[in-house]
């Protein structure tokens, strides 16, 4: 690993890069849940959408590092403004959307290059927690920038 490691804002032109990507991260999650059969590919026009919208945006926040022939990493995080309260001071809450490298990349440093710019992004925008389901391959990565158990059970509803 270098501490050098290029690491810059994702452009219009990393689309397609992106959602092969993110393509990679939920078939390495698995399961029914994250990687659906019945999803089909139109997801995929739909993450091309949002991911150029929110480029503009400056609650999400990108960040690559580029291969030989197209991306060889990706991260993604946002913020949303949640209600304050007594363990959220002012309701900002930060959730990493995916960090994701390439097979043909990886033990290279880059997650953790890109984990590192992205903490400091929240870090500047007074982010009081950031959330993130981390793969078995990511958590122990996640572990070591100080992730810890969420304090609540986590629970959702699919309509």
């Amino acid at each position: 690993m270098t501490h050098d490691t290029p690491v810059r804002q994702a452009e219009e032109s990393d689309i397609p890069e992106l959602v092969r990507l993110r393509a990679l991260l939920f078939g390495t999650i698995g399961g029914d849940f994250f990687d659906s059969p019945s999803a089909g590919d139109a997801w995929r026009d739909d993450l091309a959408r949002v991911l150029r919208d929110k480029m503009k945006d400056d609650d999400a926040h990108i960040l690559v590092v580029d291969g030989d022939t197209g991306l060889a990493a990706c991260g993604i995080g946002t913020i949303a403004q949640w209600f304050p309260a007594p363990h959220s001071r002012n309701g900002r809450i930060g959730h990493l959307g995916g960090v994701i490298t390439d097979p043909a990349y990886r033990r290279r440093g880059y997650s953790r290059a890109i984990m590192r710019g992205l903490l400091d992004w929240f870090r500047q925008r007074d982010a009081v927690r950031v959330d993130l389901y981390a793969s078995r391959d990511g958590e122990s990565l996640y572990r070591e920038l100080g992730f810890i158990d969420h304090p609540d059970p986590a629970l959702c509803w699919r309509p």
